[in-house]
């Protein structure tokens, strides 16, 4: 809930996809999924979220409130889950607040939530305690870096916090937040993000009700499969593809940090059907060094796929993805070697979670999770790992087409 667009600054006009959480899943919801996977959307059966008395309330903080305080923001597609709620925020100008004073997105989901928690102590009957006073903490100033900073409040919404850096207490009512701190921000700069952005946040109910009729599939499954791979021969592997030197010590150690371990062999966690992984299993690897014979390459794994076999491929160069996304096309399953660890929750894209659904993908990764931006590039090493890794499940080498 704290991650934020690196060099951004989030005093100036744009547009945000918001996403918060509740403090308390088990104790507090603010709606429950409801409906049939078989009406399409629109239908009076189709899966949607029936709103609680908590949920109805933040629906009307959220359409009215912060217009109402900052008339040039507009709040756009959005959608209240039980235990969380995305939304867009179309920033219009600079954020001025009502006193004149330059503030921040910090600031506006700070009083949103601000002015929930108020009516949800009210609906809830909770009273105030005594007050405990908080660390001080200087207070912040308009910038990037503070965007996720607490603010002051006048009213039961958030104003601009002094930025004179003088230090000044905050109290605490005794009594529980309905949201839990933060909040993660999705900036769409690029052509179409801002519509598939829009399709997710609307998606959300249908993909719930998927997720938890098929829990088995729909969920991550820690530690499934056994690679057989140890890490001296992946070490021997990286060093044959020239992905590795017998004194990088630097890089090996990094690899080992985030390669998931158990009884000396690199394991996989898994997400989708590992029926998969009974079938044929053949590994699609494109070296440059055999770009002349792609056509070759492209036709026996097309014929293949027609035949049974599933094609797994970590599908990071390009002619790995034209593979990948003609076999798809046809209606054939794939295994894709992810370049990142599952989080606790994990959600693919529409696209990916439907063809889990339906036993055409199945995703692995021999990674633990770590957060990373969207310009951070995987290095050669993990690439190459991926590919051994893509071998190790099919138990052939990446040179079958041949």
């Amino acid at each position: 809930m704290q991650r934020r667009s690196p060099g951004n600054n989030y005093t100036h006009p744009g547009i945000y996809h918001i996403t918060i959480t509740i403090s308390d899943r088990k104790a507090q919801s603010l709606g429950r999924v409801t409906g049939d996977l078989q009406y399409p959307d629109r239908h009076p059966d189709a899966p949607k979220v029936e709103l609680s008395v908590i949920g109805k309330m933040v629906k009307y903080e959220l359409l009215h409130s912060i217009s109402y305080h900052y008339p040039f923001i507009e709040v756009q597609d959005y959608i209240i889950m039980p235990e969380h709620m995305h939304f867009i925020l179309n920033v219009k100008n600079s954020i001025i607040s009502k006193n004149g004073r330059m503030t921040h997105l910090g600031q506006i989901i700070a009083g949103f939530k601000n002015g929930c928690n108020r009516r949800y102590w009210g609906i809830t009957g909770q009273k105030e305690v005594a007050a405990k006073p908080l660390p001080t903490t200087s207070a912040p100033t308009p910038s990037a870096s503070s965007a996720s900073s607490p603010s002051s409040v006048a009213g039961g919404f958030a104003t601009s916090a002094p930025v004179s850096g003088a230090k000044k207490s905050r109290f605490s009512s005794g009594r529980p937040p309905l949201f839990s701190q933060g909040y993660v921000d999705v900036i769409p700069l690029k052509d179409g993000q801002l519509e598939t952005q829009r399709a997710y946040i609307h998606a959300n109910p249908r993909n719930r009700l998927l997720r938890t009729t098929n829990r088995t599939d729909l969920f991550p499954q820690r530690k499934t499969i056994d690679t057989l791979v140890t890490l001296p021969a992946l070490k021997g592997y990286l060093v044959k593809e020239h992905a590795l030197t017998e004194n990088d010590t630097t890089t090996w150690e990094m690899l080992k940090i985030r390669l998931m371990v158990d009884n000396l062999h690199i394991t996989c966690d898994s997400y989708g059907s590992l029926t998969l992984l009974s079938k044929r299993l053949l590994p699609v690897v494109c070296h440059r060094n055999d770009l002349r014979f792609f056509a070759k390459h492209k036709d026996a794994c097309l014929t293949a796929a027609a035949e049974g076999a599933v094609l797994v491929s970590a599908r990071i160069a390009r002619g790995e993805q034209d593979i990948i996304d003609e076999v798809i096309a046809l209606g054939y399953p794939v295994i894709l070697i992810s370049d990142n660890g599952f989080p606790v929750i994990y959600h693919p894209s529409e696209a990916r979670l439907g063809l889990c659904a339906s036993g055409h993908m199945l995703l692995v990764t021999p990674w633990s999770y770590q957060y990373r931006h969207n310009n951070q590039e995987i290095t050669v090493a993990e690439c190459k790992t991926m590919n051994c890794i893509a071998q190790a499940l099919c138990h052939t080498k990446d040179n079958w087409w041949k």
